[in-house]
């Protein structure tokens, strides 16, 4: 069934009042311009004052660590809305299953744009590392030792917490996707009597934006203090050291965006620059702050007023932040490969393609884990133990200039995820979405009549207005 995107006659009249309601935002007003700014002024202050750079840093981490505080709550929030909402919970499930049959596929072909670029260029050969004089330090020890304790299956386990709370306080958003699974399910089954818990659950959703809100507009000096601190500590000498490396990834990144995920949005009819235009407030914050978790919750957001059903994104955005990580993919399948030729460890095509299979397992092996790169590629290199793990040592340096682009590629995936997901539930107002992409104001979406709870228990609920079912977040930060 298709999104309903009107509300009867009242439907063009809403419409018109939104064009006359949407003036066009100045460049020099709109969010993602003084994101830029600000991460410009942090490369200069980094580069040319370290010291005052670095001493930037608790700008930055407080305004991530504000943002992450969000995650958690909106992310379950979502869930539970989404799920609770629907009459029939066999399309939940089918999502799901459909969410995690894609991610495995994407995550194969990003790896394999990694493998093949590092085979092209091959720019590990000549550096003839010896693994055993290298040295590791201690923050990087610690990252092998808990690689090497790594197991393939522990993301199973991990998944189911040991408390209710406990996910929420550490962050972890797999255990928080469970919770909320269980509890959006539980909620849908209780028919009337949950319905007040649903009407609860729908307004703190509207109370957790509004929130974001309020500490998106310290986004350019969270962006300007994370610049800062990362150019003034890290300076720029990995990058002329290494700067073949880096360059590699960035191409192979922006090749696999282009022509992987592109095709797959052509294939909607949609046009991933136009897409990648409407979410440039997200890029930017990524940009800025290096990790793709602040953005979540403004994906969720405009995912949502495009169109997309609302227990789709729910499901498959938070899941693929675990999930389906392309850049990440590429970046441990082109760094592994970097490592064995650096070492001399010549690796055959078949023991490559089992490299690849044992990624797809140990990636998910450490999602949601601080240093989760590093663990997945130690875990990686000591499973199938041909290539030294303490290799690891030789992109050390330079891991912090490559996270930019693995959560720039894995913001990106996700999105284009939710699309491919939410065509293939047959639910996609591909119209709609790009209309929005295209900067056109759109009437505020509807609920369908089927997110409605079940009939059977929707008879012994009052019914409740369009006006109380709205989304009470707006579509502009």
């Amino acid at each position: 069934m298709d999104h309903i995107t009107t509300a009867g006659a009242a439907a063009p009249a809403k419409t018109q009042l939104a064009k006359k309601a949407a003036p066009k935002t100045r460049w020099y007003r709109q969010l993602y311009f003084w994101v830029l700014t600000a991460i410009l002024l942090g490369i200069l202050v980094g580069w040319l004052a370290p010291t005052a750079g670095i001493a930037m840093e608790p700008i930055g981490t407080t305004f991530v660590n504000s943002m992450k505080m969000l995650i958690g709550p909106i992310v379950f929030l979502t869930i539970v809305g989404g799920i609770a909402s629907v009459a029939d919970l066999k399309k939940v499930g089918m999502t799901g299953l459909k969410a995690l049959t894609y991610f495995q596929i994407g995550t194969i072909f990003a790896m394999i744009f990694g493998l093949v670029a590092i085979n092209v260029f091959r720019l590990g050969d000549g550096v003839n590392a010896d693994a055993d004089s290298i040295e590791t330090s201690e923050s990087a020890a610690k990252l092998i030792d808990a690689g090497a304790n790594q197991e393939w299956w522990q993301f199973l386990t991990h998944i189911i917490p040991n408390s209710i709370v406990g996910p929420f306080v550490e962050g972890d958003i797999l255990q928080i996707i469970f919770i909320a699974v269980v509890f959006g399910i539980a909620l849908n089954a209780m028919g009337k009597v949950g319905a007040p818990v649903l009407d609860g659950v729908q307004r703190l959703t509207g109370v957790m934006f509004k929130i974001l809100s309020f500490i998106m507009k310290a986004a350019p000096l969270g962006a300007f203090g994370a610049m800062a601190f990362a150019v003034g500590k890290y300076g720029v000498s990995s990058l002329t050291s290494m700067g073949g490396l880096i360059a590699l990834f960035y191409i192979t990144s922006i090749l696999f965006v282009v022509v992987v995920l592109g095709s797959i949005t052509a294939f909607l009819k949609l046009n991933i620059f136009k897409m990648i235009r409407h979410l440039k407030e997200e890029y930017m914050l990524i940009l800025g702050t290096s990790t793709a978790e602040p953005a979540l919750p403004g994906l969720m957001r405009k995912l949502e007023h495009a169109g997309v059903k609302k227990e789709t994104v729910g499901l498959v955005v938070p899941t693929g932040y675990s999930f389906n990580l392309d850049g990440a993919a590429i970046y441990l399948s082109l760094a592994a490969l970097y490592i064995a030729q650096a070492t001399n460890t010549d690796l055959t095509i078949g023991q490559q393609l089992g490299l690849l299979a044992v990624m797809l397992l140990t990636s998910k092996g450490a999602a949601g884990v601080a240093g989760g790169g590093f663990i997945a590629l130690t875990a990686t290199l000591t499973t199938i133990g041909t290539i030294p793990a303490p290799g690891i040592m030789l992109i050390f340096g330079i891991d912090k200039f490559m996270s930019e682009c693995r959560a720039l590629v894995n913001f990106t995936g996700n999105a284009v995820a939710t699309l491919f997901i939410a065509w293939w539930d047959r639910t996609l107002d591909a119209d709609r979405v790009r209309r929005v992409f295209a900067g056109e104001p759109v009437e505020p979406v509807e609920p369908m009549p089927s997110e409605d709870p079940a009939p059977e228990d929707a008879a012994d609920v009052a019914p409740s207005t369009s006006a109380d079912r709205r989304p009470a977040y707006s579509e502009t930060v």
